[in-house]
């Protein structure tokens, strides 16, 4: 019996390997391509969005900052004053009061005004039935006109003993506060009436962003007897790390521009402990009706503006790796 032996496969020089041809990359558009792919039909239809933005959005940002380096009422002629503007705003001593005044607002909406909504949102999330009645009367005072909730909130806090508050704290024996009066109390009531106002709307963003969570995370979580609040901390949290990102510097730019509670409400009193930033800007702008200084609440506009930007890069610069991983 002769054995017949398989020849081995023969193994390769030695050598470089194999060139890889390269990948051709995007090639660059001649106009003539543009324009044979529908480049002007796309121009055309862009352009009513290109006028709107440009007349009701960049043409004002644009005639705000020239605003800024003149002195102007709006009704004689404008004379260029360079940075007078900005130097008579920073030496107002009521700029410290209204900056203080800002951050003191925006510390209390972030305390208790930030939490609310997403707690609100989760507890409605467990909810098996009704879930939309109560998504409706959480949207419910973001649809309520300013006008009426001012003057429901101001029966609210009436300062006297028929007030709704003072009435029940006359339940416990406790004599009457007011409410918008004192100069202590002022401030968290307002904060009270724009947490009430606005927190329908992140209330939804958040119900919104729960139906993308895996359900089968909390399967998992349950399996292992987590309560729901280890379930909300290990997996709720971390699926919206992104959205609760995005809801903190949206709600510290809102809160860096109340206006309407303030004016409405108090003001800017009582003694200025509600005067906000936005609320100067107003009064600069409209402290009489042809007299105004809109130099110089354009000015005050522009570094609020400028302020907030350079807030939003840092911000974002910062949290880029948290919302990524």
């Amino acid at each position: 019996m002769s054995l017949t032996r398989t020849a081995e496969p023969a193994t390769p020089p030695p050598g470089p390997p194999p060139a890889v041809p390269a990948t051709p990359g995007p090639r660059r558009r001649s106009p003539r391509s543009w324009a044979r792919g529908g480049g002007p039909a796309c121009l055309v239809f862009l352009l009513p969005l290109f006028l709107v933005f440009g007349v009701f959005s960049w043409w004002p940002i644009v005639r705000a900052v020239v605003m800024s380096f003149q002195r102007t009422n709006l009704v004689s002629a404008p004379t260029f004053v360079g940075l007078d503007n900005f130097a008579y705003v920073l030496s107002d001593p009521l700029l410290g009061t209204a900056v203080t005044n800002t951050l003191y607002f925006a510390v209390l909406s972030l305390v208790f005004g930030y939490p609310i909504p997403l707690l609100a949102a989760v507890l409605m999330s467990e909810v098996r039935r009704a879930r939309g009645l109560f998504s409706v009367l959480a949207y419910l005072p973001v649809v309520v006109p300013p006008v009426v909730s001012v003057l429901l909130w101001q029966f609210f806090y009436d300062g006297g003993s028929t007030g709704v508050f003072n009435t029940v704290l006359g339940w416990f024996g406790f004599g009457p506060v007011g409410w918008l009066q004192d100069p202590v109390m002022a401030m968290p009531s307002l904060v009270l009436v724009a947490t009430w106002s606005a927190a329908g709307g992140t209330v939804i963003i958040y119900l919104a962003a729960l139906t993308s969570v895996n359900p089968d995370l909390y399967d998992a979580a349950e399996m292992d007897g987590a309560s729901i609040w280890r379930k909300v901390w290990h997996v709720t949290l971390p699926q919206l790390r992104g959205i609760l990102l995005i809801t903190f510097i949206l709600q510290i730019i809102g809160t860096a521009q109340v206006f309407l509670e303030p004016f409405l409400l108090t003001g800017g009193g009582p003694a200025n402990s509600t005067t906000t930033v936005l609320l100067l800007i107003y009064d600069y702008a409209f402290a009489t009706s042809l007299g105004g200084d809109y130099g110089a609440a354009t000015a005050l506009s522009l570094m609020l503006a400028v302020f907030l930007a350079v807030l939003s890069a840092v911000y974002f610069r910062l949290t880029r790796s948290w919302s990524s991983s």
